[in-house]
């Protein structure tokens, strides 16, 4: 049954991950060439932070700026206006200034309807899959769980 089983089995291990000093065009680039939904950032080995195609698309839309009124000769914010987390990823230069933190990862004992659970309720993809010290060893996404589900209807087992 597809939701017993342990995300260990449908990760990927061999993850294309990118550092806080990559550039962000480094980042679009591994993302397309790798067709990629987003990729981890590590600080040595252990995971800070996600890049996805969000934070990415993010960078490129329109900003609303915030508005400010006078009032007794100062200036005063408008709450609810201007959006500064769009702000900072549009003028992120690497993908530390550009990364969700802190990341939102999964243990590899974890099982598929953790991860689908996780992705469903915190609206992240993919997602890294982590030791207890944090560091890197696969990574989940929502295509993985899509491929299980449909090997097993398929009645084609662990393809």
């Amino acid at each position: 049954m597809t939701i017993d089983r342990s995300i260990r089995e449908i990760m990927t291990r061999d993850v294309v991950a990118v550092t806080l000093a990559t550039p962000v065009s480094d980042v679009a680039r591994l993302l397309w060439k790798h067709k990629l939904t987003g990729v981890p950032v590590l600080e040595g080995r252990r995971v800070v932070g996600v890049v996805t195609e969000y934070d990415l698309i993010a960078r490129q839309s329109e900003w609303d700026a915030p508005l400010y009124v006078v009032f007794l000769d100062a200036f005063l914010r408008v709450p609810g206006s201007g959006d500064e987390e769009q702000l900072r990823r549009i003028l992120a230069t690497t993908a530390g200034q550009l990364m969700s933190a802190p990341a939102i990862t999964l243990k590899p004992d974890a099982t598929v309807q953790d991860a689908a659970t996780l992705m469903y309720e915190r609206r992240v993809n993919p997602v890294p899959v982590v030791d207890d010290a944090g560091e890197l060893v696969g990574i989940v996404s929502r295509s993985d769980i899509v491929r299980l589900m449909a090997s097993e209807e398929a009645g084609q087992g662990d393809e």
